[in-house]
């Protein structure tokens, strides 16, 4: 019975010390992080329009590359930006990445760029989180 004791306490003690390193983990760093596809707003877009499993199987916590026309540009609650991309109905949402320097936060309407982040998902918007704008 000691033994059962002893060794449950050192799984327990090897959990915690994992959940220690694991919250202590530095962040990926956004503007040096390799990308792993490149396509464009509309096209990302229709992919989850189309097929969201296939879709969220092939981008879902990946490194997307990004590129289309700015539709909107709001601030987020906590007191981000987020800027949605052009793609029919609804379209691409980019949020800045708060961990990032950014060269630049504001965005005009109509006007073309790319970023990179990570695809959170498909929610009448496809969302990126911690986007960096490339040039």
């Amino acid at each position: 019975m000691k033994r059962i004791l002893w060794i449950v306490l050192g799984l327990a003690l090897m959990g915690g010390a994992y959940g220690v390193y694991l919250y202590n983990k530095p962040h990926k760093n956004m503007t040096n992080a390799a990308v792993d596809q490149k396509i464009t707003a509309q096209e990302l877009y229709e992919a989850f329009n189309n097929d969201e499993a296939a879709s969220n199987a092939r981008y879902l916590d990946k490194t997307i590359a990004v590129s289309g026309q700015v539709k909107e540009v709001t601030q987020t609650p906590e007191g981000g930006t987020k800027i949605t991309l052009e793609a029919g109905d609804f379209g691409v949402s980019c949020e800045l990445d708060p961990l990032s320097k950014h060269t630049r936060t504001t965005f005009q309407a109509g006007e073309n760029v790319s970023f990179k982040g990570i695809c959170a998902g498909y929610n009448l918007d496809v969302q990126l989180a911690r986007c960096v704008e490339i040039k």
